[in-house]
């Protein structure tokens, strides 16, 4: 039996974005949401909650980026000089958060407030740029007969690019939120459900908006979704019904949990709305790799250097799931203003 491995570097890769979007998504969410804490306790326990994982949750950006290099190296060559700035953008301000965790947390309590807002800075503004890359990955890139790319540096910005950028900062926002709802307690947590809340009426609202103008503005997208002419055609759009309803299960629980005062179910239902997302691009592009116009089988390297890496990759990836599981399950108590994990 052959072994189908640009598919099973496709998957890798799709696995790595999906986990690195739920699990930094979270806790850039809680950098969005730290200008809105009542006190600097409050911060101090809002940033407690992700020290742990904050930074091995970037180990799936790497894992991602890394193998559309290695994987899919024509892929590479063509996404990244279309969204040059946005990605550079973003990398500067995943850099700034760093460092403005470290220093915040071990700093002068002089410069604590200049490091608090740096690290809210570089979260919201890392959220953004990730915005504008997947909402210009969304729109299309424009390539040559040689499947380079042959648009211009700012082909990225557009309106709908911008649209999408503001409904990942409320999506992140909502993952934050309900991620301290799960994990604090007094009065933090009641500002997290309040948070929650507006966060989560945001989304769906843009969730909304960015489907409706994906329609309208993107005609293959369109098409694969069964809407054509201004007609929707039921015989294309009901084997994708699922993935709409996902999101609006998500969005239930989230608004369920919050009123019957649960703790982890509204982050669920918030990573679930992701999903749905997740899942709907997925039907709008696979198995293009380069919307859309370019497949991941014809962007793949060799099969010898696939075979090689995913040798790595077997061996690699159990271990950085299992250390995962393992640090969200030692840090999994609440945490208090005054002494961290308990």
């Amino acid at each position: 039996m052959t072994l189908d491995l640009p598919l099973i570097w496709a998957v890798i890769i799709a696995t790595a974005v999906l986990l690195y979007v739920l699990l930094d998504g979270f806790d850039l969410g809680v950098g969005i949401l730290f200008p809105f804490a009542a006190t600097p306790a409050d911060r101090d326990a809002m940033m407690d909650s992700i020290a742990p994982v904050w930074d091995g949750n970037e180990t799936w950006l790497v894992l991602g980026g890394g193998g559309m290099f290695a994987a899919f190296p024509l892929a590479y060559s063509a996404i990244l000089p279309a969204l040059y700035i946005p990605v550079i953008l973003m990398l500067l301000a995943l850099i700034l958060r760093g460092v403005a965790f470290e220093f915040r947390l071990r700093g002068r309590r002089r410069g604590k407030a200049f490091w608090t807002a740096a690290f809210a800075g570089g979260s919201i503004c890392a959220t953004f740029a990730q915005g504008l890359i997947l909402g210009g990955f969304i729109q299309g890139i424009t390539l040559d007969e040689n499947l380079a790319f042959g648009g211009g540096p700012f082909d990225w910005l557009t309106p709908y690019t911008l649209l999408v950028a503001a409904g990942l900062v409320a999506g992140y926002a909502v993952l934050g939120a309900t991620w301290l709802v799960w994990k604090t307690e007094a009065e933090l947590h009641g500002d997290a459900r309040r948070w929650a809340w507006i966060a989560g009426g945001a989304t769906a609202v843009l969730l909304g908006a960015v489907s409706l103008a994906t329609l309208l503005v993107h005609p293959r997208v369109a098409e694969r979704w069964g809407y054509v002419d201004g007609a929707l055609d039921m015989a294309r759009f009901l084997p994708h019904l699922p993935i709409p309803l996902l999101g609006l299960a998500g969005l239930a629980i989230i608004a369920i949990g919050l009123s019957r005062r649960s703790h982890g179910w509204p982050h669920l239902g918030a990573s679930l709305v992701f999903l749905s997302g997740y899942f709907g691009l997925a039907a709008g592009f696979f198995p293009n790799i380069v919307p859309y116009d370019m497949t991941y089988r014809q962007a793949a390297n060799q099969d010898n250097a696939l075979a090689l890496m995913l040798v790595g990759v077997a061996i690699l990836l159990p271990v950085i799931l299992g250390y995962t599981i393992w640090v969200y399950w030692l840090f999994r108590g609440k945490v208090t203003a005054d002494a961290g994990y308990h």
